[in-house]
């Protein structure tokens, strides 16, 4: 038996294009020393060449995908897995999508059969559910995110991400609390107690989120420097954020954090309990301030005193009816459009209020009608001030033409010119 000289490679594999029994042509390479057949699906040679030619560069590359049975519940676990290694506040969120609205309709498919117009089928669905479109695009989200994870993998899962169209979402920001309404808001929360009217001063001052302000510890709370700290880790956006305490927002805090441990939370109800979910307890003092309404939770209309509806002629319990009106997240955009009018620049209100792209941020800071009424005053004041220094300007000139007018330069003086006159 022959050997092959010292230090002489073997020659390197090329795989080969052979037909196994069908009228279209295999290809047959190896991978890590594993043989692999692929369909090339077609007769012409040159197709099944330039495939085999493609997968060996695959596996020179080590991008080549020896799996073609993934399924999409694999990708989403590996996606899930993700958020918890990294210890994500969204990962509940991600799981109740899943398994609510992509679970029934991605399950155990293969990842190769995801394609645009499977996609777009899932959307009409959705969309016939009566889903939203903002609903739909955080679903497709993460889907998106999951092929993107497969395709980073090492080897990858995928061999493309699927183009996943997003449908267009209506996301402008309405809710506003002037002053006047602030006033009497906060004499409402002020009837439920020390927590309601502390957890209202400060959403309103800073713009902070619910969940930020609900984990908020009283370690967190400096009343010798007069600051606010939140910890990295602990917002949307897992940003540190400190701010100075006006002076309503310390005097209230000052008798929340009275008496607690560093570890206690800021704000807890009179029975020492943390507030967790106030939408109950929101919606009634806005509705006590003329802020909002319990409406007919099918038709939305509005209901008798003995929770009747005259529109769907049904009577409902309160605790079934749909509150419309102000929410807590628009004391978010309120502060950020304060900050805005007060002179703040928007790069420190950003940084306060915890916006982390100019984008966002814009889409709080919503120009309202008083705003525009403001700006239409200031518009016609500088009118008049204009056309009030016009008519004095033409008065002007009207009284230099009808006076003496100096002489010209390098001419006699005129009989009438002052300078001619004697002493």
């Amino acid at each position: 038996m022959a050997h092959k000289p010292e230090g002489q490679q073997q020659p390197r594999r090329k795989g080969s294009v052979f037909q196994n029994g069908s009228s279209t042509l295999w290809i047959k390479f190896s991978e890590r020393g594993i043989p692999r057949r692929e369909n090339s699906h077609s007769s012409d040679r040159r197709v099944a060449e330039k495939l085999l030619q493609r997968r060996l560069a695959e596996v020179t590359t080590v991008t080549y995908i020896p799996r073609e049975n993934i399924r999409v519940d694999e990708l989403i676990g590996d996606l899930l897995e993700e958020h918890k290694v990294n210890g994500r506040k969204s990962t509940s969120d991600v799981e109740a999508r899943w398994r609510l609205h992509l679970l029934p309709f991605f399950t155990r498919r293969r990842a190769t059969d995801v394609t645009t117009d499977l996609v777009r089928r899932h959307i009409s669905l959705r969309l016939q559910e009566g889903a939203e479109n903002a609903t739909i695009n955080r679903e497709l989200s993460l889907l998106k995110r999951a092929f993107n994870l497969a395709r980073e993998c090492t080897p990858p899962k995928v061999r493309i991400v699927p183009y996943i169209p997003m449908l267009k979402e209506s996301n402008v920001r309405r809710g506003f609390l002037e002053w006047e309404q602030r006033d009497r808001l906060a004499s409402e929360c002020t009837q439920v107690g020390l927590w309601m009217r502390a957890l209202f001063e400060v959403g309103f001052t800073y713009g902070w989120r619910y969940a930020e302000l609900a984990a908020l510890h009283v370690r967190q709370v400096n009343l010798l420097t007069g600051s606010i700290r939140l910890d990295p880790g602990t917002t949307k956006n897992d940003d540190g954020r400190e701010v100075v305490m006006t002076k309503p927002v310390r005097e209230l805090l000052m008798q929340c954090v009275h008496g607690k441990g560093p570890d206690d939370y800021v704000f807890t109800r009179d029975d020492g309990r943390p507030v967790r979910d106030f939408r109950g307890t929101w919606s009634k003092v806005c509705c006590a301030a003329g802020l909002g309404e319990l409406v007919c939770p099918e038709c939305e209309q509005a209901i008798t005193a003995e929770g009747h509806c005259n529109a769907c002629s049904r009577k409902w319990k309160r605790s079934d009816l749909k509150y419309v009106g102000l929410i807590f997240h628009d004391l978010r955009r309120t502060a950020v459009r304060n900050m805005v009018r007060a002179g703040v620049p928007e790069r420190v209100a950003m940084t306060v209020s915890g916006h982390k792209t100019r984008s966002v941020f814009d889409r709080y800071h919503i120009v309202s009608r008083s705003d525009i009424a403001e700006a239409a005053r200031k518009v016609e004041a500088s009118q008049e001030c204009d056309a009030t220094a016009q008519k004095n300007s033409d008065a002007s000139t009207l009284g230099q033409n009808s006076g003496r007018v100096a002489p010209k330069t390098g001419t006699a003086r005129s009989a009438a010119s002052p300078a001619s006159l004697p002493n």
